[in-house]
């Protein structure tokens, strides 16, 4: 008798996960952040922004957003890692227009080597510079990110903090979709070290079956404060930053309430904000 042919194997819904398509519905939200960049950029200077550079690009969905924002609009993006932006050519510039991908430009390599043409805006978001520990790493990026801005430019970059943000196995869970093909998102504090201010944070998914992809992705960094970037941005040669802070929606808190300069701000136990670095 023959061999006895082993069943299929059916696999969870972790196991069937794409970890780049669940990060961009977990956290990205291309078209609110074209649209700060722009008002970021009015308040500056007044005029509308028209070539961005998204460093530490990832995906790069922001780069597209933007190019399907205006005609006339063109992005670069920038990152090292080879698989991430292949998975970007192929989930999200392919859905642009033949027109619309010409206007997007990718380099891979680090986002301190080389150099682009001066863009009006320069996005280093999702905290992604923390990847720098020390004072004369950051400075040194700052410095290459400022001679990438036109003489009317400005940096845009996301910080975090609050008590949670040091809090070591806080895990934030948030439901992303309900039913049978949604997920829940956990962004977990990992560790922190208060000497060197080394923290580790890491993102998980988890699936109605039970299944769960544990640290998809993970993040090793130092937790800088909005003051010492604001010092290091000055000290690159940035003439002026400003602190924008989430005004809250009166009629529903769940919801954006727009953003608004400030130069003081509630002490809360999780919160997100921008700077602007101001050429």
């Amino acid at each position: 008798m023959g061999k006895r042919q082993s069943q299929p194997k059916n696999l969870t819904a972790a196991e069937q996960a794409d970890k780049f398509d669940l990060y961009q519905r977990s956290v990205q939200t291309p078209e609110h952040e074209v649209e700060f960049f722009e008002q970021a950029y009015r308040e500056a200077y007044n005029r509308k922004p028209i070539t961005l550079r998204e460093d530490f690009c990832g995906t790069f969905a922001v780069c597209c957003e933007w190019a399907k924002s205006s005609k006339r609009r063109t992005a670069i993006g920038v990152d090292l890692c080879s698989e991430t932006l292949q998975w970007g050519r192929d989930h999200n510039l392919a859905l642009l227009t033949s027109e619309q991908q010409q206007r997007v430009r990718l380099l891979e390599q680090d986002v301190r080597d080389g150099n682009t043409e001066p863009v009006d805006v320069l996005a280093a978001q999702n905290f992604s510079f923390w990847i720098f520990k020390t004072r004369r790493e950051v400075i040194e990026y700052f410095k290459t990110a400022r001679s990438h801005l036109a003489e009317r430019g400005i940096m845009v970059m996301d910080m975090m903090g609050g008590g949670e943000c040091y809090t070591e196995r806080h895990t934030d869970k948030r439901t992303i979709k309900k039913g049978k093909k949604g997920f829940a998102y956990h962004w977990t504090q990992e560790s922190f070290n208060p000497i060197t201010a080394d923290a580790s944070f890491s993102i998980s998914f988890k699936f109605p079956d039970g299944s769960k992809l544990k640290r998809a992705f993970e993040y090793h960094w130092r937790f800088w404060t909005i003051p010492e970037v604001r010092e290091m941005l000055a000290e690159a040669g940035f003439r002026e930053t400003q602190v924008y802070w989430e005004r809250e929606n009166e009629e529903d808190p769940q919801l954006d309430g727009g953003w608004y300069r400030c130069g003081a701000a509630d002490s809360d136990p999780s919160w997100i904000c921008y700077i602007v670095a101001i050429k």
